[in-house]
Protein backbone atom coordinates (compact mmCIF):
# COMPACT_ATOMS: atom_id res chain seq x y z
CA UNK A 1 0.00 0.00 0.00
CA UNK A 2 2.83 2.65 0.80
CA UNK A 3 4.56 1.86 -2.58
CA UNK A 4 1.21 2.42 -4.03
CA UNK A 5 0.65 5.75 -2.49
CA UNK A 6 4.50 6.61 -3.33
CA UNK A 7 3.51 5.72 -6.74
CA UNK A 8 0.63 7.97 -6.93
CA UNK A 9 2.48 11.21 -5.37
CA UNK A 10 5.62 10.78 -7.99
CA UNK A 11 3.09 10.78 -10.59
CA UNK A 12 1.17 13.69 -9.55
CA UNK A 13 4.60 15.30 -9.05
CA UNK A 14 5.79 14.81 -12.47
CA UNK A 15 2.31 15.90 -13.99
CA UNK A 16 3.20 18.99 -11.80
CA UNK A 17 5.96 19.40 -13.46
CA UNK A 18 5.14 18.22 -17.12
CA UNK A 19 2.57 21.19 -16.85
CA UNK A 20 5.31 23.68 -15.53
CA UNK A 21 7.15 23.63 -18.69
CA UNK A 22 4.97 24.96 -20.35
CA UNK A 23 4.48 28.07 -17.90
CA UNK A 24 7.86 29.58 -15.61
CA UNK A 25 7.18 29.68 -12.23
CA UNK A 26 8.69 32.59 -10.78
CA UNK A 27 8.78 30.87 -7.13
CA UNK A 28 10.34 27.39 -8.13
CA UNK A 29 14.52 28.44 -7.21
CA UNK A 30 16.67 26.59 -9.27
CA UNK A 31 20.14 26.41 -8.46
CA UNK A 32 23.29 25.35 -10.62
CA UNK A 33 26.10 23.41 -8.92
CA UNK A 34 29.24 22.09 -10.13
CA UNK A 35 32.47 20.95 -9.44
CA UNK A 36 34.65 17.95 -8.78
CA UNK A 37 34.33 14.98 -6.11
CA UNK A 38 33.09 17.09 -3.15
CA UNK A 39 30.59 18.48 -5.04
CA UNK A 40 29.84 15.13 -7.31
CA UNK A 41 29.03 13.23 -3.99
CA UNK A 42 31.94 11.41 -2.45
CA UNK A 43 30.66 10.05 0.12
CA UNK A 44 27.90 7.08 1.37
CA UNK A 45 24.76 8.44 2.34
CA UNK A 46 22.70 7.02 5.11
CA UNK A 47 19.33 6.07 5.70
CA UNK A 48 18.57 9.88 6.94
CA UNK A 49 19.44 11.52 3.77
CA UNK A 50 16.93 9.68 1.40
CA UNK A 51 14.40 11.17 3.58
CA UNK A 52 12.82 13.92 1.31
CA UNK A 53 11.06 16.71 0.94
CA UNK A 54 7.99 17.39 -1.01
CA UNK A 55 9.83 21.23 -2.47
CA UNK A 56 12.60 20.16 -3.06
CA UNK A 57 13.48 18.41 -6.45
CA UNK A 58 16.77 17.16 -8.81
CA UNK A 59 16.79 17.40 -12.19
CA UNK A 60 18.56 14.28 -13.63
CA UNK A 61 21.80 15.31 -15.80
CA UNK A 62 21.82 11.95 -16.84
CA UNK A 63 20.18 8.85 -17.56
CA UNK A 64 19.97 6.09 -14.67
CA UNK A 65 17.78 3.17 -15.80
CA UNK A 66 18.27 1.15 -12.42
CA UNK A 67 16.67 4.92 -10.39
CA UNK A 68 14.00 5.05 -12.93
CA UNK A 69 15.17 8.45 -13.77
CA UNK A 70 15.68 10.14 -17.14
CA UNK A 71 17.87 13.14 -18.24
CA UNK A 72 16.37 16.16 -18.43
CA UNK A 73 13.21 15.24 -16.04
CA UNK A 74 12.95 16.26 -12.42
CA UNK A 75 12.65 14.26 -9.68
CA UNK A 76 12.14 14.35 -5.98
CA UNK A 77 15.75 15.25 -4.44
CA UNK A 78 17.01 12.03 -3.17
CA UNK A 79 20.55 10.83 -3.13
CA UNK A 80 22.81 10.44 -5.69
CA UNK A 81 21.37 13.85 -7.36
CA UNK A 82 24.73 13.98 -9.57
CA UNK A 83 25.34 10.50 -11.35
CA UNK A 84 23.58 7.45 -11.12
CA UNK A 85 26.35 5.79 -8.32
CA UNK A 86 27.81 9.12 -6.76
CA UNK A 87 26.77 9.90 -2.97
CA UNK A 88 26.39 12.54 -0.64
CA UNK A 89 26.86 16.17 -2.18
CA UNK A 90 26.14 19.43 0.15
CA UNK A 91 23.56 20.34 -2.59
CA UNK A 92 21.45 17.17 -0.69
CA UNK A 93 21.10 19.96 2.49
CA UNK A 94 21.64 22.70 0.82
CA UNK A 95 18.25 22.11 -0.70
CA UNK A 96 16.61 20.95 2.09
CA UNK A 97 18.02 23.99 4.42
CA UNK A 98 16.68 26.31 2.19
CA UNK A 99 13.23 24.48 1.82
CA UNK A 100 12.73 24.63 5.72
CA UNK A 101 13.74 28.25 5.80
CA UNK A 102 11.73 29.77 2.58
CA UNK A 103 7.65 30.30 2.46
CA UNK A 104 6.04 27.14 1.60
CA UNK A 105 4.85 28.91 -1.67
CA UNK A 106 9.02 28.58 -2.50
CA UNK A 107 9.74 25.22 -4.19
CA UNK A 108 13.46 24.31 -4.59
CA UNK A 109 15.37 22.78 -7.82
CA UNK A 110 19.24 22.09 -8.02
CA UNK A 111 20.61 20.79 -11.03
CA UNK A 112 24.27 19.14 -10.47
CA UNK A 113 27.20 18.34 -13.13
CA UNK A 114 30.35 17.53 -11.51
CA UNK A 115 33.69 15.27 -12.30
CA UNK A 116 35.51 14.23 -9.67
CA UNK A 117 39.14 15.07 -10.13
CA UNK A 118 38.88 17.64 -12.24
CA UNK A 119 40.48 20.93 -12.96
CA UNK A 120 37.92 24.13 -13.46
CA UNK A 121 39.69 24.51 -16.66
CA UNK A 122 37.28 21.59 -17.91
CA UNK A 123 34.42 24.02 -17.00
CA UNK A 124 36.04 26.93 -19.43
CA UNK A 125 34.34 26.42 -22.44
CA UNK A 126 37.01 27.95 -24.68
CA UNK A 127 39.31 24.48 -23.12
CA UNK A 128 36.77 21.77 -22.58
CA UNK A 129 37.80 19.68 -25.68
CA UNK A 130 41.57 20.28 -25.44
CA UNK A 131 40.68 18.93 -21.59
CA UNK A 132 39.02 16.00 -22.24
CA UNK A 133 41.13 14.48 -25.23
CA UNK A 134 44.15 15.01 -22.56
CA UNK A 135 41.85 13.48 -19.43
CA UNK A 136 43.33 10.51 -18.13
CA UNK A 137 41.67 7.48 -18.43
CA UNK A 138 40.14 7.17 -14.94
CA UNK A 139 38.00 10.11 -15.95
CA UNK A 140 36.70 9.23 -19.23
CA UNK A 141 33.87 7.54 -18.01
CA UNK A 142 32.14 10.41 -16.20
CA UNK A 143 33.13 12.86 -18.77
CA UNK A 144 31.55 10.34 -21.15
CA UNK A 145 28.09 10.56 -19.07
CA UNK A 146 27.98 14.07 -20.20
CA UNK A 147 29.13 13.55 -23.71
CA UNK A 148 32.34 15.15 -22.91
CA UNK A 149 31.18 18.14 -22.26
CA UNK A 150 30.22 18.78 -18.94
CA UNK A 151 29.77 22.46 -19.05
CA UNK A 152 27.70 21.84 -22.37
CA UNK A 153 25.63 19.83 -20.19
CA UNK A 154 25.36 22.23 -17.71
CA UNK A 155 23.92 24.70 -19.51
CA UNK A 156 21.51 22.02 -21.84
CA UNK A 157 19.89 21.43 -18.03
CA UNK A 158 19.39 24.80 -16.99
CA UNK A 159 17.54 25.82 -20.14
CA UNK A 160 15.12 22.68 -19.62
CA UNK A 161 14.85 24.24 -16.24
CA UNK A 162 14.23 27.41 -17.15
CA UNK A 163 11.42 26.52 -18.78
CA UNK A 164 9.70 25.52 -15.08
CA UNK A 165 11.12 28.50 -13.10
CA UNK A 166 14.08 30.88 -12.41
CA UNK A 167 17.49 30.43 -11.97
CA UNK A 168 18.47 31.88 -8.38
CA UNK A 169 22.76 31.26 -7.86
CA UNK A 170 25.15 29.16 -8.57
CA UNK A 171 26.97 26.69 -5.95
CA UNK A 172 30.70 25.82 -6.72
CA UNK A 173 32.78 23.10 -4.95
CA UNK A 174 36.12 23.01 -6.57
CA UNK A 175 39.63 23.63 -6.22
CA UNK A 176 41.64 20.85 -4.47
CA UNK A 177 42.85 20.17 -8.01
CA UNK A 178 44.11 23.89 -8.29
CA UNK A 179 45.60 23.89 -5.41
CA UNK A 180 48.04 27.17 -5.34
CA UNK A 181 46.62 28.18 -8.97
CA UNK A 182 46.40 32.47 -7.72
CA UNK A 183 44.55 32.43 -11.31
CA UNK A 184 42.00 30.46 -9.94
CA UNK A 185 39.31 33.18 -8.96
CA UNK A 186 40.27 34.55 -12.54
CA UNK A 187 39.61 30.97 -14.18
CA UNK A 188 36.06 30.85 -12.22
CA UNK A 189 35.27 33.91 -13.23
CA UNK A 190 35.50 33.01 -17.17
CA UNK A 191 32.68 29.75 -16.40
CA UNK A 192 30.29 32.56 -14.36
CA UNK A 193 30.79 34.98 -17.31
CA UNK A 194 29.84 32.34 -19.59
CA UNK A 195 27.28 31.43 -17.57
CA UNK A 196 25.62 34.25 -17.39
CA UNK A 197 25.72 34.94 -20.89
CA UNK A 198 24.35 31.90 -22.58
CA UNK A 199 21.43 31.25 -19.93
CA UNK A 200 20.41 35.21 -20.09
CA UNK A 201 21.20 36.11 -16.54
CA UNK A 202 22.52 38.88 -15.00
CA UNK A 203 25.40 39.33 -12.66
CA UNK A 204 23.60 41.43 -9.60
CA UNK A 205 20.78 38.71 -9.38
CA UNK A 206 23.14 35.47 -9.56
CA UNK A 207 25.13 34.73 -6.70
CA UNK A 208 27.93 32.32 -7.03
CA UNK A 209 28.45 30.41 -3.90
CA UNK A 210 31.91 29.14 -3.56
CA UNK A 211 32.78 26.12 -0.78
CA UNK A 212 36.07 25.69 1.30
CA UNK A 213 38.38 22.72 0.86
CA UNK A 214 38.42 20.39 3.81
CA UNK A 215 40.08 22.47 6.33
CA UNK A 216 43.50 22.65 8.28
CA UNK A 217 41.61 21.39 11.51
CA UNK A 218 40.21 18.10 9.65
CA UNK A 219 43.55 17.14 8.04
CA UNK A 220 43.13 18.64 4.78
CA UNK A 221 45.54 18.13 1.97
CA UNK A 222 44.27 21.09 0.25
CA UNK A 223 43.45 23.22 2.87
CA UNK A 224 45.87 26.30 1.99
CA UNK A 225 43.71 26.43 -1.32
CA UNK A 226 41.35 28.13 0.92
CA UNK A 227 43.31 31.01 1.15
CA UNK A 228 42.72 31.90 -2.85
CA UNK A 229 39.32 30.64 -2.40
CA UNK A 230 38.22 33.25 0.10
CA UNK A 231 39.64 36.23 -2.66
CA UNK A 232 36.90 35.51 -4.95
CA UNK A 233 34.51 38.58 -4.27
CA UNK A 234 37.38 40.59 -5.39
CA UNK A 235 37.31 39.43 -8.80
CA UNK A 236 33.31 38.12 -8.98
CA UNK A 237 31.52 40.82 -6.81
CA UNK A 238 28.70 38.66 -6.39
CA UNK A 239 30.50 35.96 -4.73
CA UNK A 240 30.09 34.97 -1.50
CA UNK A 241 32.63 32.09 0.79
CA UNK A 242 31.07 28.97 2.23
CA UNK A 243 33.00 28.10 5.38
CA UNK A 244 34.13 24.61 5.88
CA UNK A 245 34.94 25.05 9.79
CA UNK A 246 33.64 21.85 11.38
CA UNK A 247 32.73 19.90 8.34
CA UNK A 248 34.26 16.45 9.44
CA UNK A 249 36.45 14.59 6.97
CA UNK A 250 37.72 11.39 5.88
CA UNK A 251 41.26 10.20 6.49
CA UNK A 252 42.52 10.59 2.83
CA UNK A 253 42.60 14.23 3.71
CA UNK A 254 40.95 15.22 0.91
CA UNK A 255 36.73 14.92 1.34
CA UNK A 256 34.40 14.85 3.84
CA UNK A 257 32.76 12.63 5.80
CA UNK A 258 28.62 12.05 5.46
CA UNK A 259 28.23 14.41 8.69
CA UNK A 260 30.57 16.63 6.84
CA UNK A 261 28.79 17.09 3.85
CA UNK A 262 25.46 17.81 5.95
CA UNK A 263 27.24 20.34 7.76
CA UNK A 264 28.84 22.14 4.50
CA UNK A 265 25.37 21.50 2.55
CA UNK A 266 23.80 23.39 5.74
CA UNK A 267 26.65 26.02 5.48
CA UNK A 268 25.65 26.34 1.69
CA UNK A 269 21.96 26.92 2.50
CA UNK A 270 22.38 29.26 5.23
CA UNK A 271 25.08 31.35 3.25
CA UNK A 272 22.28 31.42 0.47
CA UNK A 273 19.83 32.83 2.64
CA UNK A 274 21.97 35.49 4.20
CA UNK A 275 22.59 36.58 0.76
CA UNK A 276 18.77 36.68 0.02
CA UNK A 277 18.51 38.47 3.04
CA UNK A 278 15.63 35.56 5.36
CA UNK A 279 18.07 35.21 7.73
CA UNK A 280 21.58 37.65 9.34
Amino acid sequence: MQKKVLRLHFLFLFLSFYMLGYSQDKNFHIYLCFGQSNMEGHGKFEDQDTVGNDRFYALQAVDCPDLDRKKGEWHLAQPPITRCTNGLTPADYFGKILAQNLPDSIRIGVINVSVGGCHIQLFDKDSTASYVAKAPNWMKSMLAAYGNDPYGRLVEMAKIAQKSGVIKGILLHQGESNTGDRDWPNKVKRVYDNLLKDLTLHATETPILAGEMLSAEQGGKCASMNTIIQVLPQTIHNAHIVSSEECEGVPDGLHFSAAGYRQLGTNYGKKMLQVMGAIR
